[in-house]
């Protein structure tokens, strides 16, 4: 009898034991927060820099005094052109990949260029022009197929030409700086090396319209046709970050 009861007292009391601890709060401590790794998209501003070559065409129609207008000649300048370029893309729309396949965008870019040609005339009559800026406004429009980036681009064109005419004669010499708008258009392919940093190769073709020079008595009216291809770079800002969830501390 003595023996059934100590084995009873004993089992109540490892079963109240084991419930008491149950009860007792956890001191064990919270899991470590890992972070998701980010998805890649092209949504974000981005910065960057590009150079390349550019050629092209300038028509020259002149006339003097109340002579009719004649063409006078043509010429084929080039150069080396590069600078910056900023923009911002949205990447939207029906996916294959998980995040959407269209991005939008706009672009606006800045160069420097030593893009130049001297014309000389039957009447021995040279004809310098120079474009030592240009500049652009444009949309993009492109398909993602995850990191790669084909697109089409548009818009409003700048440059900022110089145009100098040195007489056979050596009558006179005249200079002027006249800024040409226009439109260009143009495509390209990029793909993203890292989340933030991509690499792009672009070709563009650009019109940027009549400029009209007076020198004396005499008008030139020149219009200028460009074809330019690039190599550049990207550095996409992370707009949004995943935030840490909030662990309570006890």
């Amino acid at each position: 009898m003595l023996r059934k009861l100590l084995l009873s007292t004993t089992a109540f009391a490892v079963l109240s034991g084991a419930a008491l601890a149950a009860d007792l709060p956890s001191r064990t401590a919270p899991p470590v927060y890992t972070p998701p790794i980010p998805i890649f998209t092209w949504t974000g501003v981005y910065i960057g820099g590009d150079i390349g070559y550019a050629w092209g065409e300038s028509n020259y129609i002149s006339s003097i005094g109340f002579r009719p207008s004649t063409a006078w000649g043509s010429t084929n300048p080039d150069g080396v052109i590069g600078g910056a370029h900023v923009g911002y893309n949205f990447q939207a729309g029906p996916s294959f990949i998980g995040t959407g396949n269209f991005v939008v965008g706009v672009e606006g870019d800045v160069s420097g260029s030593n893009y130049s040609k001297t014309f000389l005339s039957a009447f021995g009559d040279s004809y310098t022009t120079k474009m030592d800026v240009a500049g652009s406004i444009r949309g993009r429009l492109g398909i993602a197929f995850d990191r790669a980036l084909i697109y089409a681009t548009g818009g409003v064109a700048f440059g900022g030409f110089t145009s100098q005419l040195r007489l056979q004669n050596g009558t006179g010499s005249w200079s002027n700086d006249k800024t040409a708008v226009g439109w260009t258009v143009g495509g390209g392919i990029e793909y993203a090396v890292t989340n933030n940093w991509s690499v792009r190769a672009e070709y563009r073709y650009t019109d940027y319209g009549h400029i009209d020079s007076y020198y004396g008595n005499a008008n030139y009216n020149k219009h200028d046709t460009q074809n330019s291809v690039r190599v550049g770079f990207s550095y996409k800002f992370d707009t949004f970050a995943p935030l840490a969830p909030v662990v309570a501390k006890y």
